[in-house]
Protein backbone atom coordinates (compact mmCIF):
# COMPACT_ATOMS: atom_id res chain seq x y z
CA UNK A 1 0.00 0.00 0.00
CA UNK A 2 2.96 2.13 0.64
CA UNK A 3 5.38 1.49 -1.55
CA UNK A 4 3.96 -0.26 -4.63
CA UNK A 5 3.61 2.27 -7.44
CA UNK A 6 0.01 3.29 -7.73
CA UNK A 7 -0.99 2.09 -11.41
CA UNK A 8 0.70 -2.03 -10.14
CA UNK A 9 -0.93 -1.42 -7.00
CA UNK A 10 -4.88 -0.37 -8.41
CA UNK A 11 -4.82 -2.87 -11.42
CA UNK A 12 -3.70 -5.85 -9.04
CA UNK A 13 -6.44 -4.83 -6.49
CA UNK A 14 -9.15 -3.99 -9.41
CA UNK A 15 -8.39 -6.92 -11.90
CA UNK A 16 -9.37 -9.98 -9.64
CA UNK A 17 -13.04 -7.87 -8.24
CA UNK A 18 -13.37 -6.81 -12.32
CA UNK A 19 -13.14 -10.12 -13.46
CA UNK A 20 -15.62 -11.67 -10.57
CA UNK A 21 -17.88 -8.78 -11.99
CA UNK A 22 -18.03 -9.34 -15.51
CA UNK A 23 -19.13 -13.07 -14.50
CA UNK A 24 -21.88 -12.00 -12.53
CA UNK A 25 -22.86 -9.60 -15.06
CA UNK A 26 -22.70 -12.60 -17.25
CA UNK A 27 -24.78 -14.52 -14.93
CA UNK A 28 -27.49 -12.22 -15.09
CA UNK A 29 -27.40 -11.94 -19.30
CA UNK A 30 -27.87 -15.53 -20.11
CA UNK A 31 -30.94 -15.48 -18.53
CA UNK A 32 -32.56 -12.79 -20.73
CA UNK A 33 -30.48 -14.55 -23.94
CA UNK A 34 -32.02 -17.52 -24.28
CA UNK A 35 -35.68 -16.23 -22.87
CA UNK A 36 -36.11 -13.74 -25.79
CA UNK A 37 -35.75 -16.79 -28.20
CA UNK A 38 -38.45 -18.19 -26.28
CA UNK A 39 -41.72 -15.78 -25.94
CA UNK A 40 -41.49 -12.43 -26.09
CA UNK A 41 -43.82 -12.21 -23.22
CA UNK A 42 -41.67 -14.32 -20.99
CA UNK A 43 -38.98 -11.13 -21.87
CA UNK A 44 -41.67 -8.74 -20.57
CA UNK A 45 -42.28 -10.96 -17.28
CA UNK A 46 -38.33 -11.39 -16.67
CA UNK A 47 -38.43 -7.07 -17.08
CA UNK A 48 -40.98 -6.96 -14.48
CA UNK A 49 -39.70 -9.64 -11.82
CA UNK A 50 -36.46 -7.94 -12.05
CA UNK A 51 -36.49 -5.67 -8.90
CA UNK A 52 -38.22 -8.29 -6.80
CA UNK A 53 -35.04 -10.64 -7.76
CA UNK A 54 -32.92 -7.88 -6.86
CA UNK A 55 -34.24 -7.44 -2.65
CA UNK A 56 -32.84 -10.94 -2.39
CA UNK A 57 -29.19 -10.06 -4.22
CA UNK A 58 -29.25 -6.96 -2.23
CA UNK A 59 -29.71 -8.97 1.43
CA UNK A 60 -27.06 -11.51 0.49
CA UNK A 61 -24.75 -8.60 -0.57
CA UNK A 62 -25.48 -6.71 3.11
CA UNK A 63 -25.30 -9.55 4.62
CA UNK A 64 -22.18 -10.54 2.88
CA UNK A 65 -20.31 -7.45 3.28
CA UNK A 66 -21.57 -6.74 7.32
CA UNK A 67 -20.10 -10.20 8.07
CA UNK A 68 -16.50 -9.54 6.15
CA UNK A 69 -16.43 -6.41 7.36
CA UNK A 70 -16.18 -7.48 10.98
CA UNK A 71 -14.38 -10.90 10.57
CA UNK A 72 -11.25 -8.79 8.82
CA UNK A 73 -11.60 -6.35 11.41
CA UNK A 74 -11.42 -9.08 14.38
CA UNK A 75 -8.65 -10.93 12.46
CA UNK A 76 -6.88 -7.57 12.36
CA UNK A 77 -7.24 -7.39 16.46
CA UNK A 78 -5.55 -10.96 16.14
CA UNK A 79 -8.75 -12.54 17.22
CA UNK A 80 -9.02 -15.36 14.97
CA UNK A 81 -11.85 -16.89 17.59
CA UNK A 82 -14.26 -14.01 17.75
CA UNK A 83 -13.51 -13.74 13.42
CA UNK A 84 -14.52 -17.81 13.51
CA UNK A 85 -17.86 -16.54 15.62
CA UNK A 86 -18.61 -13.55 13.46
CA UNK A 87 -18.53 -15.82 10.75
CA UNK A 88 -20.84 -18.71 12.17
CA UNK A 89 -23.75 -16.14 13.22
CA UNK A 90 -23.18 -14.59 9.83
CA UNK A 91 -24.40 -18.07 8.07
CA UNK A 92 -26.73 -18.20 10.72
CA UNK A 93 -28.58 -15.11 9.86
CA UNK A 94 -28.09 -15.48 6.00
CA UNK A 95 -30.34 -18.73 6.58
CA UNK A 96 -32.98 -16.61 8.88
CA UNK A 97 -33.30 -14.50 5.36
CA UNK A 98 -33.21 -17.25 3.10
CA UNK A 99 -36.53 -17.76 4.84
CA UNK A 100 -38.06 -14.08 4.83
CA UNK A 101 -37.12 -14.18 0.66
CA UNK A 102 -38.59 -17.49 0.99
CA UNK A 103 -41.74 -16.61 2.27
CA UNK A 104 -42.00 -13.03 -0.32
CA UNK A 105 -41.37 -15.61 -3.23
CA UNK A 106 -44.96 -17.31 -2.43
CA UNK A 107 -46.39 -14.49 -0.59
CA UNK A 108 -45.52 -11.71 -2.58
CA UNK A 109 -45.15 -12.24 -6.38
CA UNK A 110 -48.15 -12.56 -7.51
CA UNK A 111 -49.48 -9.57 -6.33
CA UNK A 112 -46.16 -7.31 -7.08
CA UNK A 113 -46.96 -8.70 -10.69
CA UNK A 114 -50.85 -7.46 -10.76
CA UNK A 115 -49.62 -3.86 -9.86
CA UNK A 116 -48.47 -3.60 -13.66
CA UNK A 117 -50.66 -6.44 -15.63
CA UNK A 118 -53.92 -7.59 -15.71
CA UNK A 119 -52.91 -9.85 -18.24
CA UNK A 120 -53.00 -13.50 -16.23
CA UNK A 121 -50.88 -15.33 -18.76
CA UNK A 122 -48.34 -12.09 -17.91
CA UNK A 123 -48.81 -12.90 -14.11
CA UNK A 124 -48.10 -16.97 -14.42
CA UNK A 125 -45.30 -16.48 -16.08
CA UNK A 126 -43.48 -14.18 -14.04
CA UNK A 127 -44.52 -16.02 -10.72
CA UNK A 128 -43.08 -19.58 -12.79
CA UNK A 129 -39.80 -17.96 -12.67
CA UNK A 130 -39.72 -15.79 -9.57
CA UNK A 131 -41.25 -18.23 -6.88
CA UNK A 132 -38.34 -21.11 -8.08
CA UNK A 133 -35.80 -18.15 -7.71
CA UNK A 134 -36.77 -16.81 -4.31
CA UNK A 135 -38.04 -19.97 -3.06
CA UNK A 136 -34.24 -21.57 -3.64
CA UNK A 137 -32.62 -18.25 -2.66
CA UNK A 138 -30.23 -20.51 -0.18
CA UNK A 139 -27.53 -20.98 -2.77
CA UNK A 140 -26.89 -17.19 -3.82
CA UNK A 141 -27.55 -16.34 -0.22
CA UNK A 142 -24.89 -18.37 1.43
CA UNK A 143 -22.09 -18.64 -1.53
CA UNK A 144 -22.34 -14.74 -1.33
CA UNK A 145 -21.81 -14.58 2.63
CA UNK A 146 -19.07 -17.15 2.32
CA UNK A 147 -17.44 -15.71 -0.68
CA UNK A 148 -16.63 -12.58 1.76
CA UNK A 149 -15.72 -14.52 4.70
CA UNK A 150 -13.19 -16.12 2.36
CA UNK A 151 -12.20 -12.60 1.09
CA UNK A 152 -11.84 -11.39 4.42
CA UNK A 153 -9.09 -13.39 5.42
CA UNK A 154 -7.31 -12.47 1.17
CA UNK A 155 -8.48 -15.52 -0.74
CA UNK A 156 -9.68 -14.03 -3.73
CA UNK A 157 -9.31 -16.68 -5.75
CA UNK A 158 -11.69 -18.77 -4.22
CA UNK A 159 -14.88 -16.32 -4.91
CA UNK A 160 -13.74 -16.09 -8.73
CA UNK A 161 -13.51 -20.06 -9.24
CA UNK A 162 -17.33 -20.46 -7.60
CA UNK A 163 -18.43 -17.67 -9.80
CA UNK A 164 -17.43 -19.32 -12.77
CA UNK A 165 -18.94 -22.80 -11.89
CA UNK A 166 -21.99 -21.09 -11.28
CA UNK A 167 -22.17 -18.94 -14.73
CA UNK A 168 -21.16 -22.19 -16.99
CA UNK A 169 -23.41 -24.30 -14.84
CA UNK A 170 -26.29 -21.41 -15.79
CA UNK A 171 -24.88 -21.26 -19.81
CA UNK A 172 -25.14 -24.68 -20.09
CA UNK A 173 -28.78 -25.46 -18.44
CA UNK A 174 -30.66 -22.64 -19.79
CA UNK A 175 -31.09 -23.88 -23.30
CA UNK A 176 -31.46 -27.73 -22.34
CA UNK A 177 -34.44 -27.16 -19.68
CA UNK A 178 -35.81 -24.01 -21.34
CA UNK A 179 -36.29 -25.55 -24.85
CA UNK A 180 -36.29 -29.58 -23.67
CA UNK A 181 -33.16 -30.55 -25.37
CA UNK A 182 -30.90 -33.78 -24.43
CA UNK A 183 -34.66 -35.67 -23.53
CA UNK A 184 -35.11 -32.82 -21.21
CA UNK A 185 -38.79 -31.59 -21.40
CA UNK A 186 -39.73 -28.48 -22.24
CA UNK A 187 -39.94 -25.78 -19.25
CA UNK A 188 -39.69 -22.46 -20.57
CA UNK A 189 -39.72 -20.07 -17.86
CA UNK A 190 -39.55 -22.62 -14.82
CA UNK A 191 -36.06 -24.10 -17.12
CA UNK A 192 -34.99 -20.51 -17.21
CA UNK A 193 -35.23 -20.11 -13.20
CA UNK A 194 -33.68 -23.81 -12.20
CA UNK A 195 -30.39 -23.21 -14.14
CA UNK A 196 -30.51 -20.08 -12.29
CA UNK A 197 -30.72 -21.50 -9.18
CA UNK A 198 -28.71 -24.81 -9.92
CA UNK A 199 -25.48 -22.88 -10.84
CA UNK A 200 -25.94 -20.65 -7.30
CA UNK A 201 -26.57 -23.85 -5.03
CA UNK A 202 -23.22 -25.35 -7.08
CA UNK A 203 -21.21 -22.01 -6.71
CA UNK A 204 -22.27 -21.92 -3.11
CA UNK A 205 -21.18 -25.87 -2.32
CA UNK A 206 -18.02 -24.77 -4.09
CA UNK A 207 -17.37 -21.91 -2.04
CA UNK A 208 -18.45 -23.60 1.38
CA UNK A 209 -16.48 -26.79 1.21
CA UNK A 210 -13.48 -24.20 0.83
CA UNK A 211 -14.51 -22.40 3.49
CA UNK A 212 -14.69 -25.17 5.70
CA UNK A 213 -12.01 -27.63 4.79
CA UNK A 214 -9.67 -25.29 3.29
CA UNK A 215 -6.34 -24.40 5.53
CA UNK A 216 -7.87 -20.96 6.90
CA UNK A 217 -7.64 -18.69 9.95
CA UNK A 218 -11.61 -18.38 10.37
CA UNK A 219 -12.86 -21.73 11.75
CA UNK A 220 -16.39 -22.47 12.08
CA UNK A 221 -17.93 -22.76 15.75
CA UNK A 222 -21.29 -24.68 15.38
CA UNK A 223 -20.59 -27.03 18.39
CA UNK A 224 -22.10 -25.77 21.55
CA UNK A 225 -22.81 -22.56 18.96
CA UNK A 226 -24.32 -19.21 20.88
CA UNK A 227 -25.27 -15.98 18.76
CA UNK A 228 -24.19 -13.18 20.22
CA UNK A 229 -26.24 -9.80 20.16
CA UNK A 230 -23.06 -7.85 19.82
CA UNK A 231 -21.73 -9.70 16.80
CA UNK A 232 -25.43 -9.45 15.18
CA UNK A 233 -26.06 -5.65 16.43
CA UNK A 234 -22.04 -5.05 13.99
CA UNK A 235 -23.08 -6.97 11.28
CA UNK A 236 -26.16 -5.49 10.47
CA UNK A 237 -24.29 -1.86 11.75
CA UNK A 238 -22.73 -2.48 8.32
CA UNK A 239 -24.85 -4.98 6.28
CA UNK A 240 -27.96 -3.10 6.57
CA UNK A 241 -26.55 0.33 5.10
CA UNK A 242 -25.31 -1.64 2.00
CA UNK A 243 -28.69 -3.45 1.44
CA UNK A 244 -30.27 -0.98 1.64
CA UNK A 245 -28.29 0.84 -0.82
CA UNK A 246 -28.71 -1.88 -3.59
CA UNK A 247 -32.21 -2.20 -2.96
CA UNK A 248 -32.63 1.51 -3.87
CA UNK A 249 -32.15 0.34 -7.75
CA UNK A 250 -34.66 -2.01 -7.10
CA UNK A 251 -37.07 0.55 -6.23
CA UNK A 252 -36.36 2.75 -9.23
CA UNK A 253 -36.96 0.00 -11.00
CA UNK A 254 -40.16 -1.00 -9.77
CA UNK A 255 -41.01 2.98 -9.90
CA UNK A 256 -39.88 2.93 -13.74
CA UNK A 257 -41.42 0.24 -14.79
CA UNK A 258 -45.19 2.14 -13.47
CA UNK A 259 -44.17 5.22 -15.70
CA UNK A 260 -43.12 3.02 -18.72
CA UNK A 261 -45.82 0.13 -18.80
CA UNK A 262 -47.88 3.43 -19.22
CA UNK A 263 -46.75 3.43 -22.76
CA UNK A 264 -46.55 -0.50 -23.93
CA UNK A 265 -45.13 -3.81 -22.33
CA UNK A 266 -42.45 -3.04 -25.23
CA UNK A 267 -40.96 0.07 -23.06
CA UNK A 268 -40.53 -2.50 -19.82
CA UNK A 269 -39.02 -4.76 -21.40
CA UNK A 270 -36.30 -2.69 -23.27
CA UNK A 271 -35.17 -1.16 -19.77
CA UNK A 272 -35.02 -4.57 -18.97
CA UNK A 273 -32.59 -5.21 -21.99
CA UNK A 274 -30.55 -2.32 -21.23
CA UNK A 275 -30.21 -2.93 -17.59
CA UNK A 276 -29.00 -6.45 -18.60
CA UNK A 277 -26.22 -5.17 -21.52
CA UNK A 278 -25.38 -1.57 -18.93
CA UNK A 279 -23.57 -3.82 -16.47
CA UNK A 280 -20.48 -4.81 -18.64
CA UNK A 281 -20.24 -1.17 -18.70
CA UNK A 282 -20.54 -0.47 -14.70
CA UNK A 283 -19.13 -3.62 -13.48
CA UNK A 284 -15.75 -2.83 -14.21
CA UNK A 285 -15.74 0.53 -12.68
CA UNK A 286 -17.14 -1.24 -9.64
CA UNK A 287 -14.67 -3.52 -10.01
CA UNK A 288 -11.55 -0.92 -9.72
CA UNK A 289 -13.78 0.46 -6.88
CA UNK A 290 -12.96 -2.67 -4.49
CA UNK A 291 -9.38 -2.03 -5.91
CA UNK A 292 -9.43 1.91 -5.33
CA UNK A 293 -11.35 1.97 -2.10
CA UNK A 294 -8.38 0.25 0.34
CA UNK A 295 -5.96 2.46 -1.59
CA UNK A 296 -7.13 5.60 -0.86
CA UNK A 297 -8.24 4.96 2.55
CA UNK A 298 -4.70 3.89 3.26
CA UNK A 299 -3.29 6.89 1.95
CA UNK A 300 -6.10 9.39 3.82
CA UNK A 301 -5.05 7.44 7.08
CA UNK A 302 -1.32 7.80 6.40
CA UNK A 303 -2.08 11.68 5.05
CA UNK A 304 0.10 10.67 1.68
CA UNK A 305 -1.62 13.74 0.03
CA UNK A 306 0.21 12.61 -3.76
CA UNK A 307 -0.50 9.01 -2.98
CA UNK A 308 -4.26 9.56 -2.84
CA UNK A 309 -4.45 11.74 -5.58
CA UNK A 310 -2.50 9.81 -7.62
CA UNK A 311 -4.88 6.79 -7.07
CA UNK A 312 -7.89 9.32 -7.49
CA UNK A 313 -6.70 10.43 -10.91
CA UNK A 314 -5.90 7.28 -12.38
CA UNK A 315 -9.39 5.25 -11.08
CA UNK A 316 -11.17 8.61 -12.33
CA UNK A 317 -9.08 8.32 -15.76
CA UNK A 318 -10.02 4.20 -15.73
CA UNK A 319 -13.46 5.18 -15.12
CA UNK A 320 -14.32 7.78 -17.95
CA UNK A 321 -12.31 5.14 -20.24
CA UNK A 322 -15.01 2.44 -19.62
CA UNK A 323 -17.92 4.59 -19.94
CA UNK A 324 -16.49 6.21 -23.49
CA UNK A 325 -16.07 2.96 -25.31
CA UNK A 326 -19.60 1.72 -23.54
CA UNK A 327 -21.12 5.17 -24.41
CA UNK A 328 -19.83 4.78 -27.94
CA UNK A 329 -20.98 1.20 -28.16
CA UNK A 330 -24.52 2.26 -27.40
CA UNK A 331 -24.94 5.19 -29.39
CA UNK A 332 -23.48 3.79 -32.49
CA UNK A 333 -23.57 0.17 -32.38
CA UNK A 334 -27.11 -0.26 -30.96
CA UNK A 335 -27.98 -2.99 -33.58
CA UNK A 336 -24.80 -5.17 -32.40
CA UNK A 337 -25.49 -4.50 -28.63
CA UNK A 338 -29.22 -5.88 -29.34
CA UNK A 339 -28.37 -8.57 -31.54
CA UNK A 340 -27.92 -10.99 -28.63
CA UNK A 341 -31.73 -11.08 -28.51
CA UNK A 342 -34.35 -12.40 -30.71
CA UNK A 343 -37.18 -9.35 -30.62
CA UNK A 344 -39.91 -8.35 -33.04
CA UNK A 345 -39.01 -4.94 -35.07
CA UNK A 346 -41.70 -2.84 -32.42
CA UNK A 347 -39.74 -3.97 -29.97
CA UNK A 348 -36.30 -3.19 -31.12
CA UNK A 349 -37.85 0.28 -32.41
CA UNK A 350 -37.90 1.04 -28.52
CA UNK A 351 -34.78 -0.74 -27.58
CA UNK A 352 -32.22 1.43 -29.83
CA UNK A 353 -33.92 4.24 -28.51
CA UNK A 354 -33.38 3.27 -25.11
CA UNK A 355 -29.72 2.29 -25.27
CA UNK A 356 -29.05 5.74 -27.32
CA UNK A 357 -30.19 8.10 -24.92
CA UNK A 358 -29.78 6.41 -21.49
CA UNK A 359 -25.74 5.91 -22.89
CA UNK A 360 -25.70 9.68 -22.58
CA UNK A 361 -25.39 9.18 -18.63
CA UNK A 362 -22.69 6.93 -18.50
CA UNK A 363 -19.53 9.52 -18.77
CA UNK A 364 -21.27 11.53 -15.83
CA UNK A 365 -21.90 8.22 -13.94
CA UNK A 366 -18.33 7.33 -13.72
CA UNK A 367 -17.29 10.87 -11.94
CA UNK A 368 -20.37 10.06 -9.84
CA UNK A 369 -18.56 6.96 -9.12
CA UNK A 370 -16.04 7.84 -7.91
CA UNK A 371 -16.81 10.85 -5.95
CA UNK A 372 -18.66 8.00 -4.45
CA UNK A 373 -15.60 5.78 -3.79
CA UNK A 374 -13.60 9.14 -2.32
CA UNK A 375 -16.01 10.00 0.03
CA UNK A 376 -16.45 6.63 1.83
CA UNK A 377 -12.38 6.61 1.99
CA UNK A 378 -13.22 10.11 3.98
CA UNK A 379 -15.43 8.05 6.33
CA UNK A 380 -18.50 10.14 4.95
CA UNK A 381 -20.23 7.04 4.26
CA UNK A 382 -24.07 9.21 4.96
CA UNK A 383 -23.11 11.06 2.29
CA UNK A 384 -22.04 8.53 -0.31
CA UNK A 385 -25.33 6.85 0.10
CA UNK A 386 -26.89 10.64 -0.14
CA UNK A 387 -25.27 11.04 -3.33
CA UNK A 388 -26.65 7.24 -4.50
CA UNK A 389 -30.07 8.12 -3.22
CA UNK A 390 -30.31 10.99 -5.53
CA UNK A 391 -28.52 9.44 -8.46
CA UNK A 392 -31.21 6.52 -8.10
CA UNK A 393 -33.81 7.87 -7.52
CA UNK A 394 -34.77 11.83 -5.62
CA UNK A 395 -33.69 13.15 -8.95
CA UNK A 396 -34.60 10.30 -11.14
CA UNK A 397 -37.96 9.33 -10.68
CA UNK A 398 -39.49 13.05 -10.41
CA UNK A 399 -37.93 13.74 -13.52
CA UNK A 400 -38.85 10.72 -15.34
CA UNK A 401 -42.68 11.98 -14.00
CA UNK A 402 -42.45 15.22 -15.14
CA UNK A 403 -40.62 14.24 -18.27
CA UNK A 404 -43.70 11.62 -18.64
CA UNK A 405 -45.85 14.40 -18.54
CA UNK A 406 -44.52 16.70 -20.90
CA UNK A 407 -43.77 14.36 -23.82
CA UNK A 408 -43.73 10.62 -25.06
CA UNK A 409 -41.85 7.73 -24.23
CA UNK A 410 -38.74 8.68 -26.47
CA UNK A 411 -38.23 12.01 -23.92
CA UNK A 412 -38.81 9.44 -20.53
CA UNK A 413 -35.18 8.15 -21.08
CA UNK A 414 -33.47 11.60 -21.00
CA UNK A 415 -34.20 11.59 -16.86
CA UNK A 416 -31.09 9.47 -16.81
CA UNK A 417 -28.45 11.59 -18.05
CA UNK A 418 -30.29 14.55 -16.85
CA UNK A 419 -30.29 12.96 -12.89
CA UNK A 420 -26.67 12.29 -13.25
CA UNK A 421 -25.33 14.97 -14.59
CA UNK A 422 -27.20 17.25 -11.57
CA UNK A 423 -25.91 14.87 -9.13
CA UNK A 424 -22.18 15.83 -10.72
CA UNK A 425 -22.73 19.07 -10.45
CA UNK A 426 -24.49 18.90 -7.04
CA UNK A 427 -21.71 17.15 -5.15
CA UNK A 428 -17.97 18.53 -7.25
CA UNK A 429 -17.99 21.34 -4.38
CA UNK A 430 -18.62 18.87 -1.83
CA UNK A 431 -16.10 16.44 -3.01
CA UNK A 432 -13.65 19.30 -2.92
CA UNK A 433 -14.19 20.56 0.34
CA UNK A 434 -14.41 16.91 1.89
CA UNK A 435 -10.85 16.08 0.40
CA UNK A 436 -9.13 19.73 1.43
CA UNK A 437 -10.66 19.13 4.78
CA UNK A 438 -8.81 15.69 5.29
CA UNK A 439 -6.30 16.93 3.95
CA UNK A 440 -5.65 20.18 6.06
CA UNK A 441 -1.62 20.90 6.78
CA UNK A 442 -0.90 18.32 4.44
CA UNK A 443 1.70 19.86 1.65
Amino acid sequence: MATWPIGKLLFSMGLPAVFSMLIQALYNIVDTIYISQYSQDAMFAIGLVYPMQMVGLSLALGTGVGIGTLVSRRLGEKRKEDAGRVATTGIILALIHVVIIFLLGIFASKPFLGLYTDRAEIVELGFEYLSIVMCFNFGQMLSVCFERILQAQGNMIAPMISLIVGAVTNIVLDPILIFGYLGFPEMGMAGAAIATVAGQILGMIVVAVIAFKGDHEVKFHLKGFKMEADNVKKIYAVGLPTAIMNMISSVTTTLMNGVLVKYSENAVTSLSIYFKLQSFVFMPVFGFNQGALPILSYNYGAQDKDRYFKTAKLYMFTALGFMIVGTILFRFAPDLMLSFFAMDNSLKVIAEVTLKTIALSFIPAAVSIVFSTIMQSFGKGTMSMIQSILRQLGILIPCAYLLSALGGLDVVWYAYPIAEILVVLIFIPLVIKIYRNGFMGVE
